[in-house]
């Protein structure tokens, strides 16, 4: 996701499998009963009624991610100098045999990241994600709950989710949990978190520390990936005119050294707890000056590829980060002719060959934001799958229902396509399979 802060505009909850009627009025009155909505039902928009991803120094480093089903070749002693391949890592073998006992609609399933109210959980959204096997939900709007009443709500979901020979495939919940005027979830057995601003002005072994006992929090709640940090880079000289992110204080500071320290420390106070993390917005929303959740057209005419701006996406790359968030907006010195969800240049090419991701690419979200809309959901789940990306967030269920259509039937239209999708689905599973949500016997 790059978490995007919108304008309050309320996003409705969606969710997972099958939900039943009776479990959804459970959850939903034991979520009513304990949570309050204290701003826009959107889960990425701050509090206020504004709008609405390294110098690894001290912070050390994150644990390294199991490249999904990639065995390791040994050169052999004998004269022919033949390489030999050794077996699959027990990693690979778990996540073969989920994916090899999945049907087709579920492997498409678990492409998607939906929306589900933190607070108000949508019955008729939670079936719409049941129907079309959703494999992971975001926790969305504004919860006052507290940590007992969203493990309850999040181990309901969980219990609904689909099964492959008779073990479920563990459903991955995530939330915008920043800091600042972006944080979802707050009540008994959360801290209010600062911003991002604020965060950056620490040491960073106090961020780190402050971080881990954050996603200890979030863990108690069921929460396993954190849509932060924010990694985008803001110049001093822009500061509040940059509408996504300066304007809510939402960057580390102002220099690539600071936000990549401290996104870097962030990420692995949140590793320390066994929460994942995703570093947003690639290649960074530093530079704009439009907010992509609500505005169409947003240009950075500054970045490219060289630019200091991604020094922090390399260094949390080179960390072990699981997951890149790619952004919504255009950039005219990288590729002038798609948003960086949609370019293979920005995706295939920076992300993944060149600063060699080999985790999660997960976009900003594709249901409701405003830089988006001259698209159809169709063409935005194809042009992101198209392009390298692995999960499509939407925070509209109702989107999903077209979306999994056209990818599965360019799937029997198109071999390499099928062959893209499979190698997401490949990648989803190993950070499931990392984050504790698969069974591996």
């Amino acid at each position: 996701m790059t978490t995007r802060v919108r304008r309050p505009r309320r996003r409705r909850s969606a969710s997972l499998r099958t939900v039943t009627p009776l479990i959804i009025l459970a959850l939903t009155a034991a979520a009513c009963g304990e949570a309050t909505q204290q701003g826009p039902a959107d889960s990425r928009r701050p509090l206020a009624t504004s709008p609405g991803a390294e110098t690894p120094g001290t912070a050390g480093p994150l644990p390294s991610r199991t490249t999904p089903g990639a065995p390791s070749a040994t050169t052999g002693a004998a004269s022919s100098a033949a390489t030999t391949t050794a077996p699959p890592t027990p990693a690979a073998t778990c996540t073969d045999r989920y994916f090899s006992g999945m049907t087709t609609a579920q492997r498409v399933g678990q492409l998607f990241m939906g929306g589900v109210s933190a607070a108000h959980p949508d019955a008729a959204q939670l079936g719409t994600l049941r129907d079309h096997h959703v494999g992971s939900i975001m926790l969305t709007g504004r919860s006052s709950a507290g940590t007992t009443v969203t493990r309850r709500l999040v181990d309901g979901f969980r219990g609904q989710a689909d099964q492959v020979a008779g073990e479920r495939i563990g459903l991955m919940v995530a939330t915008d949990q920043e800091g600042g005027q972006v944080q979802v979830l707050s009540g008994p057995g959360f801290s209010a978190i600062p911003s991002g601003l604020t965060q950056g002005s620490w040491p960073v072994t106090t961020l780190r520390t402050r971080a881990a006992d954050w996603a200890k929090q979030l863990k108690a709640a069921g929460v396993d990936l954190d849509l932060a940090p924010v990694a985008d880079v803001v110049p001093a000289g822009l500061g509040t005119r940059n509408a996504p992110i300066g304007s809510f204080d939402r960057e580390y500071g102002h220099t690539a050294d600071t936000v990549t320290s401290h996104s870097n420390a962030f990420a692995a106070g949140f590793a320390q707890s066994g929460v994942m993390t995703t570093l947003k917005h690639f290649p960074g929303l530093g530079q704009v000056i439009g907010n992509t959740d609500v505005s169409a057209n947003v240009v950075d005419s500054v970045t490219t590829a060289g630019s200091s701006g991604l020094t922090p996406f390399r260094a949390g790359i080179r960390a072990g980060s699981p997951f890149v968030m790619v952004s919504l907006a255009t950039y005219a010195k990288i590729d002038s002719k798609h948003l960086a969800a949609f370019s293979p240049t920005v995706i295939g090419q920076l992300l993944r060959r060149d600063m060699g991701f080999k985790g999660v690419v997960i976009s900003d979200d594709l249901g409701n934001a405003v830089a988006v809309r001259s698209f159809t959901p169709a063409q935005r789940a194809l042009n992101f799958l198209s392009a390298g990306g692995d999960m499509i967030l939407t925070v509209q269920p109702s989107t999903v229902p077209a979306m999994a259509q056209a990818i599965r039937t360019r799937m029997q239209q198109d071999a390499s396509f099928r062959a893209k999708v499979d190698d997401s689905v490949h990648r989803i599973l190993a950070a499931k399979h990392d984050a504790g949500l698969l069974v591996c016997r």
